[in-house]
């Protein structure tokens, strides 16, 4: 029988461009969630803020019978940093979102062994850990920098004129910031606790120790010291705080805003240095 050459061959199909495997993860990974309705029911939820705001911005330019409406709803730049606080309807939303989406994504691949054959493909670190991320930021930036956009939108039509963006031009850059900024905490945060498990479940409930149980202990030390200088123990005090700085607004707590801004900063730094420990390939030896 004839015995055919089995060497070495040139590749001949269509080679990707360098540095977009990630983007193959990322699209798995947002297909995989859009997929299931309970977390479409979710993020339908997470919009719910904002058609309330919606509502109280067209009563207050659109609602003429009302005439206290027009006082009583018209927007400020809190109307649009309730979009996007911690402590309020939408930051409760925003938690379930990214534990529902996140606690999985690699302790998932963990306890499937999938981690090495990820790795052992022409895929670094690197580009494996940011697909990861895109998925969880995506979806976390959908309900909170897509809404607030929106709502900007919505103002200018129905009051009809551009005098409210021209008073607060800030609004755009303070809500990417922000937004930008909370969403890169909450979702290394959770990679990073993601890595060190196989299982969701328990990764999820690290997370909420991680939320909850500094400001638990604020909350004490609060009632303590009836002072406010101990918020940069919890994260949830520091975006508020840098949230209340960005949109202009009273910060309502004693701790110096660039206090909380270096906590949130060495946490994001410290979630990236789990990642880079817990992100490794199995070394084969011979």
């Amino acid at each position: 029988m004839p015995i055919h050459d089995q060497g070495y061959r040139r590749y001949g199909g269509e080679r990707a461009p360098r540095g977009q495997a990630w983007s193959v993860i990322t699209r798995a990974g947002l297909r995989t969630m859009l997929a299931r309705r309970t977390f479409l029911a979710l993020l339908l939820i997470a919009w719910g803020p904002f058609l309330f705001r919606a509502v109280m911005i067209y009563a207050a330019y659109g609602a003429a019978s009302i005439p206290q409406a027009s006082a009583y709803f018209k927007p400020t730049a809190e109307t649009f940093r309730g979009l996007l606080g911690p402590n309020s309807i939408e930051g409760v939303l925003i938690f379930l979102i990214t534990i529902y989406v996140g606690s999985g994504l690699i302790a998932n691949d963990r306890r499937a062994n999938a981690l090495q054959i990820y790795l052992s493909k022409p895929l670094s670190r690197t580009e494996y850990i940011f697909g990861k991320l895109a998925i969880l930021m995506t979806f976390l930036l959908a309900v909170t920098w897509v809404p607030a956009m929106v709502l900007l939108v919505i103002q200018i039509a129905f009051s009809g004129s551009f005098a409210f963006l021209k008073d607060n031009l800030f609004l755009f850059p303070a809500i990417t910031i922000y937004a930008f900024i909370e969403t890169a905490l909450m979702s290394l945060a959770m990679l990073a606790l993601s890595s060190l498990s196989k299982s969701p479940r328990y990764v999820a409930v690290l997370y909420a120790a991680l939320l909850f149980f500094p400001s638990a202990v604020y909350g004490v030390l609060y009632a303590v010291t009836r002072s406010s200088g101990f918020s940069w123990v919890s994260l949830r005090a520091d975006l508020d705080q840098i949230g209340n700085v960005i949109f202009r607004l009273a910060s309502g707590y004693e701790t110096p805003w660039p206090v909380a801004l270096f906590v949130i900063a060495a946490v994001i730094g410290l979630a990236a240095w789990i990642l880079e420990r817990q992100v490794r390939g199995v070394e084969v030896v011979a």
